[in-house]
């Protein structure tokens, strides 16, 4: 843990050391002016009734030096209080701004990104509570720390100015009563912070679940134990509140009865060294009022820490996917795609037998060929593609392949405008690259007939447009995209037969000069191949070039258009 907190602590100051370092810089300015404002007016205060009491020191008493010192340390304060909230934010908010994409190629490596899919409200909540709960550990415990640092130090230094005993005894106090304090709320309140983000999270996820499937929870008989489901979640989100809460109101109580005895223990001192005419009244006002500002930076610090536990769980979560980005498997500097007996074992789970989705393959394809890996449903053939593109490793042996497209029988279109969804294939793309990429996909003339054209969004998943539209505005990134070898993975699937034909006559139109490797059991796309491979339990049965009987017998065997 202690690694995963420094990692995120070297991230933060990696890129903005100076501004982080001068936010807390004025928060400790911003005490200091505090803390003296508050002790000056004491003084003043109390010399100036003192010298009223007899006409000759009250006329030759100073009002003016000391007022002066009081309205600049008002305006300092609040001008340090201003850029400390600017600076401090400004620092956090740009930090884990620059932190998501790390969080993003962290779960672009091979295997991680699949993982996580399959829990998407996890994701979400990583990508936006977990990486919003990291800026506590600056804003909230690190300022505030700072922060209360610089008012002991102020405090013991001045207090050991008047006596130097005081001052020792009050800045151990304040630093041995204010560790503690934390100390013990923090232990109050970390398993409770570390409930609360769970139960938070298990909330969100069963909420959304029981918006989007009510319709089948209730025709299923269970959507009344769904809504008790929830209850339960929500009754230990408030269980864990009520922890914090009852740390925090306990945590002040504590602090309130240190301060009390830091104050008492002043006065007491005050009163001898002014009964032995070592001090004045105003200085031992000053001293007092000293004390009592001394505790105020530590409120804000014993909330950070009420935090700390939902913010060191997000460390856990996020450090690794915060390391810097793991070497990109090798690339065949010749374009060939090398499978060189690669194995791949199922992901284990409870109730399925052990076994490999690959076992032992070898494969060589050449730039330029069209091959089409065919075999029945848990053949392998979609893990096969996943180790050409990259997104999965093997368990044994070695995989080398060019920079890929793959294009998968599932459409992934986002929230956005077409230019948008088309760009994620080429952000520098031109309106008229796109457009070509539109004409050569057959979508040009349904996306110009709508009435923003490229500038028209789209609903959540591509609502908005037909399934044969989404297919086709899929194949058009796919053209966009600069690569030479494209990988399809049943890319006809769920089309009716019209469609599918012209999207494989479309793919064929572009695909001159690239090497493609289709996953299907469709005929009408393994017709585009010259070769055809077959697997059976995750073995290479056969490998069939064009021309030959056995070939034309394979993909004769193969579900028609």
């Amino acid at each position: 843990m202690k690694a995963s907190i420094g990692a995120v602590l070297r991230l933060f100051f990696a890129g903005r050391r100076r501004l982080l370092w001068s936010g807390i810089a004025l928060a400790a300015l911003t005490v200091f002016a505090g803390m003296g404002l508050l002790g000056l007016s004491g003084w003043f205060i109390t010399a100036t009734a003192l010298a009223g009491l007899a006409a000759g020191t009250a006329l030759a008493f100073d009002v003016f030096t000391p007022g002066a010192g009081i309205r600049l340390l008002a305006l300092v304060r609040t001008a340090a209080r201003y850029g400390e909230r600017v600076v401090t934010h400004d620092a956090a908010l740009a930090v884990i701004a620059a932190l998501r994409p790390r969080l993003f190629a962290g779960w672009a490596r091979p295997e991680a990104a699949r993982k996580l899919l399959a829990r998407p409200a996890r994701l979400l909540f990583r990508l936006t509570a977990d990486a919003d709960a990291l800026d506590a550990l600056y804003l909230r415990v690190l300022v505030p720390a700072g922060a209360a640092c610089a008012a002991i130090a102020l405090a013991g230094v001045t207090l050991g100015v008047i006596s130097l005993p005081l001052g020792l005894a009050m800045a151990g106090w304040l630093l041995a009563a204010g560790a503690g304090i934390l100390a013990w709320t923090m232990r109050r309140s970390r398993r409770a912070a570390c409930r609360r983000a769970h139960a938070l999270e298990a909330l969100r996820a069963q909420a959304i679940d029981l918006v989007s499937g009510q319709t089948e929870l209730a025709m299923a008989g269970q959507l009344a134990q769904r809504c008790r489901l929830l209850a339960r979640t929500e009754h230990r989100l408030a269980a864990a509140d009520d922890t914090i809460n009852r740390a925090d109101t306990q945590g002040g109580f504590l602090q309130a009865m240190a301060g009390t005895l830091a104050m008492g223990a002043t006065l007491a001192a005050c009163v001898l060294l002014v009964a032995g005419s070592a001090i004045g009244a105003p200085v031992a006002a000053l001293a007092l009022l000293l004390v009592l500002a001394s505790a105020e930076p530590l409120t804000p610090l014993r909330r950070g820490i009420l935090e700390l536990g939902r913010t060191l769980l997000a460390i856990r979560r996020l450090a690794p996917r915060l390391d810097a980005p793991a070497a990109p498997p090798p690339r065949a500097a010749s374009g060939d795609i090398r499978l060189e007996h690669a194995s791949l074992g199922h992901e284990s789970r409870p109730g399925l037998p052990a076994g490999l989705a690959l076992a032992d393959v070898t494969l060589v394809v050449r730039p330029g060929e069209r091959v089409a890996v065919v075999g029945p449903s848990g053949a392998g053939k979609s893990t096969l593609l996943a180790l050409v593109a990259g997104e999965r490793l093997p368990s044994g042996g070695r995989v080398q392949a060019p920079a890929s497209c793959l294009l998968t029988q599932r459409t992934e279109l986002f929230q956005d405008s077409v230019r948008d969804n088309l760009r994620l294939a080429r952000p520098d793309a031109s309106d008229d690259e796109l457009w070509a990429a539109l004409r050569a996909a057959g979508l040009d003339q349904a996306i110009a007939a709508l009435p923003a054209g490229l500038d028209t969004r789209l609903g959540e998943g591509g609502l908005g447009l037909s399934a044969g539209q989404a297919r086709r505005l899929a194949l058009a990134r796919l053209f966009l995209r600069p690569t030479r070898l494209w990988l399809l993975d049943e890319p006809t699937e769920g089309l009716d037969a019209p469609t599918a034909r012209d999207v494989v006559d479309r793919l064929a139109g572009q695909a001159h000069g690239r090497t493609l490797l289709i996953a299907t059991h469709i005929r009408r796309e393994a017709a585009l191949a010259d070769r055809i491979v077959v697997l059976a339990a995750g073995i290479v049965a056969a490998d069939l070039r064009r021309g030959t009987p056995a070939f034309d017998h394979q993909l004769h065997t193969l579900r028609p258009d």
